[in-house]
């Protein structure tokens, strides 16, 4: 009798439990976590949508992944360079700093990859100036048709600032034709004489030829004489001697608006060989000086 009513009590007991229980069960709905597959900050149903890969953080391989070109850049992740500039979209944010959707991030003119991968310009610089010769990279490029990267794109010794300011041709390496200091020849005279010789003129023949290819440049003549005698009359033979210089210039071609002369008198240092009757021939001269009308002077 006793054993039948302990049944009777544990039976109660674990039916009270059960209810008990079901009682209590939580009313909150069950929480459900998105799954992201491969990690890239969209979840597969995200991808499932985009076309995506959910086993790839980086479908289109382009260096960012698909969660940052969706949430963060607006960039396409099925496409590495959504703005077709010729930069995949993770070098524009990563490497270069440009604009993954703007192909022309500074506006110029030149697109984002021609300036990295054709021209070595800066793509964040309109007025860049790679060369730091006056110029801007835009208007070299589009414009003149000279190296962004080379500041004397002709290597004539003057930057292509310095023609482009002066009307000569940047690419041309004969424009402005430049006669150097010491190009012209020098010729010398007999004793007491200013009348030009058979030698001496065929040196200010080449003279001229230079001037005459040279229009910019003037010429400056400077006539000397030697030690032979007093001041005042070597100073009149000097002025003849540069005379006699000029007129020949002028009888073939050179106009007389592009020579100056001057009759310097005695040489500034007697030659070493001088006698007391013949003088020295070296101080017997008549130099001439070529005189730029160029604003610069090539760099060397």
């Amino acid at each position: 009798m006793k054993r039948t009513l302990h049944l009777l009590v544990l039976a109660l007991f674990l039916v009270g439990g059960v209810v008990f229980q079901a009682g209590c069960k939580s009313s909150e709905p069950e929480v459900v976590v998105p799954v992201d597959t491969d990690g890239d900050g969209l979840t597969d149903e995200q991808e499932t949508e985009l076309g995506t890969d959910i086993n790839n953080a980086d479908t289109d391989g382009d260096g960012l992944t698909d969660g940052d070109e969706v949430n963060t850049y607006n960039t396409d992740p099925l496409n590495a360079d959504s703005d077709g500039d010729g930069l995949s979209d993770g070098d524009e944010v990563n490497s270069y700093n440009t604009d993954p959707n703007n192909a022309d991030t500074d506006g110029d003119g030149l697109s984002d990859g021609d300036e990295v991968n054709t021209y070595n310009t800066d793509p964040n610089d309109a007025n860049g100036d790679a060369d730091g010769d006056g110029v801007s990279d835009v208007d070299e490029i589009n414009t003149h048709g000279t190296d962004p990267n080379n500041p004397d794109s002709d290597g004539d010794g003057f930057t292509d600032g310095q023609e482009l300011e002066m009307g000569t041709n940047p690419m041309d390496g004969s424009d402005p034709v430049y006669i150097d200091m010491n190009a012209f020849n020098t010729i010398n005279f007999g004793f007491d004489r200013s009348n030009i010789s058979d030698a001496a003129a065929a040196n200010l023949a080449e003279n001229v030829e230079l001037l005459q290819n040279a229009p910019a440049f003037r010429v400056r003549v400077d006539a000397y004489t030697d030690h032979v005698g007093g001041d005042q009359y070597n100073l009149r033979l000097s002025l003849r001697r540069a005379k006699s210089v000029v007129d020949f210039y002028t009888n073939n071609g050179i106009s007389a608006d592009r020579i100056e002369s001057r009759g310097l008198g005695k040489a500034p240092v007697a030659c070493m060989d001088e006698t007391e009757e013949r003088g020295c021939e070296a101080n017997r001269r008549a130099e001439s000086h070529p005189v730029s009308t160029l604003k610069y002077s090539p760099k060397n």
